[in-house]
This record gives C-alpha cells, structure tokens and sequence, in this order.
C-alpha cells in the first residue's frame, strides 16, 4: 500500500486535505479524487500536490506492469512455451502438421493424373528435391521385379537384357527378441573316466539373469534417453510375448550402474579437472516413504564444451545427485577445481568463489539468464526501455555467432574491438536508468541484478575461451527435463543417483557423436566379462573407445 501525499501542517492543506482523501489513506487499487472547487491558493502547495499526483500515478502504473506480468508470467507457465526463444525442435513439431496436410494432397493430386504425368512428375521432384544418400552401412537384399513375356511386342523376337533399373527404399525390421543359447560341450577321459572338462561359464552382470548386455543397455538406454519409464517398456515387452514385471527391469537397471559405476566416476573427475566448467542445476522429486510423499533432490551438472573455441577438450557432462540444493555440494564437488566457472546467478556459486583463499575460482556469469527478465518485461508491457537492452543483446550474440568456432585468441580480439563498446555503453545506460524507474517495478529488479552481476558478465571480453551464456548446460539438463515428466520421480536416493550415473553416460555418449546402445553395450560387455581391467578404463570413455564388434548394427556412429 502507497501512502497519500503529505502536505505542509496549515490550515489551507487541512481544507484541500479533506477533499483529497475521501476516504483516508490512498492505495494502489483506491483512484485519487480531487475536489476542483476547494483546490488551494498557495501556488507551491498546488505544485507540491501536483508532483505528488504525479509520483502515485508512477507508483500505480508501476504496480499495473508488474500485475500484467504476472498475468502473462502465470499464462505462458500454464499455456506457453517456457523460453524466450523457440528452439529448432520446437519449431519442427508446429511444421509437421503443415508438411502433413501438404503431401495429403501432393497424394491425392498425383492419384488423379495419368500415369506418364507422374513418373514425370516423380523425376522433376527428384531432381528439386535432395533427400540425401542411403548410408552406405546399412545392409540390403534385392527384390526382382521381372517382366512375364520377353517376346518383343514391335517383331515378335526375344528379347535380351542390355541392363537393369536400380533403385533404393529405406525399409525397417521391427525390434526383434531373440534367445541367445550358450552351448559348452562337456568332455571327458575314455581312460580314467574320471575327469570332465568344460569351458568355464563367461560371466554374466546378473548372476543367474535371463537378459544379455544388450538386453539391460536397452531397457536403461530406453528409460534415460529415450525417456520411456519402466512400466511402459514392459507393455511393450508384453505385446511380444514377453512378460516381464516392471520391478525386474528395475533390477536389471540398478545392476547396470552397479557395473557402470567406476567409468562414471572416470567421466565425473575427467571432467571436473578441466580449467572452464559450465555448471547448474535441477530438481530430481525422489520418493519419501516416510512421509507419504515425494522430497525435492537436485542435480548437479557439470558440462564441458571446448568446441566453440576449437579447444582440445572432448565435450562431456557429469551430473552428480544430492539431497537438497544447499551450497555445500557444489563446494564439495568443486573443491580442487581451479578456472572459469560459467554458471548463472545461484548464490551457492557465489559463495564457493568467495570462500576460496587461494581466488582459484572465477565466475562468467550468464547473459541470458540476465536478458531472461528484461525479454519477460518488455513481453508484458512492450517497454521501449527493455526493448533497448534487448536490442544491445542482440548485437553482442550477432558477433558471438560470426566468432563461433574460431581460435580463443582471435574470439578475444574481436570481442575486444567490437564487444566491449556495446558492454560498456550498456553497464553506463543501466546505471543512469537504475533511479529513473520505480523501484518496485520487474524493470528495475532486472538492472539492479545486471549490475550486481556486472564483473562476472564481463569476463567473456578477455578470455576467448568463455561464453556468453551457459546454454551447453542447459541443454545437458534438458534430457531430464522430459524424462522427469514421463517417470515423474525417483523411487529413492540410490534411484536418484542411477540417474545421474546413466545421464552422465548417455549424454557424454551422444555429446561425443557416439551412438549410446552400441558403445554402452560394448563397454558392459567389456566390464562382465573382465577383458578391460580398472587401470585401463580410459580407454572405453568416448572419444577414445574402439568398437570390437563389427557388426552395423553396433558400430560406432560417425
């Protein structure tokens, strides 16, 4: 609630006083009437009711702003999208209905025509359209298609082949189950009769289990990645024939990162040793028993990507599982790390840069999490001042993008030259603009937190190595995203934590051009049967691992 204006202690102010409040105390949802006829005589008392006309009526506007934005903050929650930019994956689920509706009818005109205007038609859409190459890996058969009369329908004579018309369809074997029977023969002396021998049983990553390898890669594949929960994979299982309880598949999954454990903890280490991190977090519900309810855990990610800046890192990301989101587990993860951590504004962060004596810790703050609220104000009220810093934004991603992929050192001198004007013009325009616009207004939360954060958004200007936003980590933490809505949540902490060990996996896989099925498939192989020992694990990691089946179905993806 905004107080009245306040007036000099004199008799004339009591008399305008009385028709000012008409009924006491003026609020936000209260209007301001002014009784003409009994306005004062006192010019600096007129002007002093004015100015303080003028201040309610910023704080009323002020307070509408905000009341629409969350109006609007409230709908795109509930209706709309969640980010502030439409992604290519978004944008192709709206084009599919279109590009169905136009092959619809491309179909039903091409059925109306004669015969010689579609083969016609088929070549001159050929010859416009470049659907690409079957990949050469694929297996093929053949189907003949022969003609029944070989006598020559112009002279009666035989016809001989001078050639064949050869043409290409991708085809699909749905997924098959099969049984694999391992056969080991049984010998034994003729003589003593005494001894038998058999080759020993090859190990198996559960003892006495039905499922193969491959068998358990592709339920955890299945739930992790293609984020399909264990319930769903055993109705699917069903409809083949196999009748599977949800709890078994559970069983096979917990074995998995049981075996799996000590090459996510390689992967966690490899990369927080590195020098830049990229580092967030989201929520995990797990279960709670004991309360009869789920509790909130979170995620840790930790991302590294050295690809914009053609740096010699192998991109990977490793997520590490805790029970709550204080800041004393980032602080315990990133205890020996010493470098550039890209995260955006959490506390925690903060907080493990300031403890650290030794200043080993340097944060890049992020710039779309600071653009997020201006872009979320102007959606709302079209301000022509957010509009402006959006606009700065913008210019600053234009040269982003012209420098992506370029050497570190060529990404610094060019952000130097052309970058930091534009900074150093925006930081000046949000400190002169900070006490122009009310306080309570979303507009000025969004400077205020821009300038409290401004030493960490200016980090990318000298270190060419750094981004300007933290989406590698957002895009890490997107796969949980969707697999969190389909499972909803974790049955326990140690479920939680199989999360974190199959995500890390996964997405360092997929990060790596590494097709997860075929290389996770390998690797537990690998694992079981002990042909790859503790010490030489580094060699199964993804940038370094060599596929020893060779079969195309298995091998690594290019």
């Amino acid at each position: 609630m905004v107080a009245g204006p306040s007036w000099p202690d004199n008799k004339q102010h009591r008399s305008a006083s009385k028709h000012w409040h008409r009924r006491g105390r003026v609020g936000h949802n209260q209007c301001v009437q002014i009784d003409t006829e009994a306005l004062p005589d006192d010019p600096a008392i007129l002007q002093q009711m004015l100015r303080a006309v003028v201040h309610h009526q910023n704080e009323l506007h002020a307070e509408n702003d905000k009341l629409r934005m969350l109006i609007q903050r409230l709908l795109r929650h509930q209706f709309g999208r969640r980010s502030e930019q439409l992604n290519a994956e978004q944008l192709q689920f709206g084009l599919e209905d279109l590009e169905q509706t136009i092959a619809e009818n491309q179909a039903g005109q091409e059925a109306a025509d004669p015969p010689d205007d579609r083969r016609r038609q088929r070549r001159d859409a050929q010859t416009k359209r470049n659907h690409g190459a079957l990949p050469a890996h694929l297996p093929r058969y053949e189907v003949m298609i022969d003609i029944q009369n070989r006598d020559c329908p112009c002279c009666g004579g035989a016809l001989h082949a001078i050639g064949e018309l050869r043409t290409e369809q991708l085809d699909i074997v749905p997924a098959q189950l099969r049984v694999r029977v391992t056969r080991r023969p049984r010998y034994a002396c003729r003589t003593c009769e005494g001894a038998i021998v058999v080759a020993p049983a090859p190990e198996r990553p559960i003892d006495g289990g039905m499922a193969t390898e491959a068998m358990i890669v592709h339920v955890v594949v299945s739930k992790f990645c293609d984020s399909l929960p264990l319930y769903r994979q055993a109705q699917m299982l069903a409809r083949q024939g196999v009748t599977l309880d949800r709890s078994t598949l559970s069983n096979w999954v917990g074995r998995a990162c049981w075996w799996l454990t000590p090459l996510y903890d390689l992967v966690v280490s490899t990369v927080l040793a590195s020098s830049k991190l990229f580092a967030d977090d989201t929520t995990l519900p797990v279960l709670d028993p004991g309360r009869g309810r789920t509790k909130t855990g979170r995620l840790w990610c930790y991302a590294v990507d050295d690809r914009p800046w053609s740096g010699p890192s192998h991109p990977a990301a490793a997520y590490v599982y805790s029970e709550d989101r204080k800041g004393v587990h980032p602080a315990t993860h990133l205890a020996a790390f010493g470098g550039v951590l890209q995260v955006d504004g959490y506390a925690g962060f903060t907080r493990l840069a300031g403890d650290r004596t030794d200043g080993a810790v340097r944060l890049a703050f992020c710039w779309a999490h600071m653009r997020r609220p201006f872009y979320e104000f102007y959606d709302s009220t079209k301000s022509p001042l957010a509009a402006e810093v959006l606009g700065r934004i913008r210019e600053l991603y234009a040269i982003e993008t012209e420098i992506r992929g370029h050497p570190a050192e060529h990404r610094r001198h060019v952000r130097q030259e052309r970058s930091r004007p534009i900074v150093e013009s925006l930081h000046a325009w949000l400190l002169d603009h900070v006490g122009r616009v009310s306080a309570i207004s979303d507009l000025a939360k969004a400077i205020r937190y821009a300038i409290r954060h401004w030493p960490g958004l200016m980090v990318f200007l000298d270190d060419g190595r750094v981004e300007m936003d933290t989406n590698v980590v957002e895009r890490a933490i997107r796969p949980i995203t969707l697999t969190r809505k389909n499972a909803l949540f974790a049955g326990s902490d140690g479920g939680a934590r199989h999360w974190s060990i199959a995500m890390t996996l996964i997405q360092t896989a997929k990060l790596n051009g590494v097709e997860p099925m075929a290389w996770l498939t390998d690797v537990l192989e690998r694992i079981v049967s002990g042909r790859t020992r503790t010490h030489e694990l580094h060699t199964l990691l993804p940038w370094n691992w060599i596929s020893t089946n060779s079969s195309p179905d298995t091998a690594q993806a290019a």
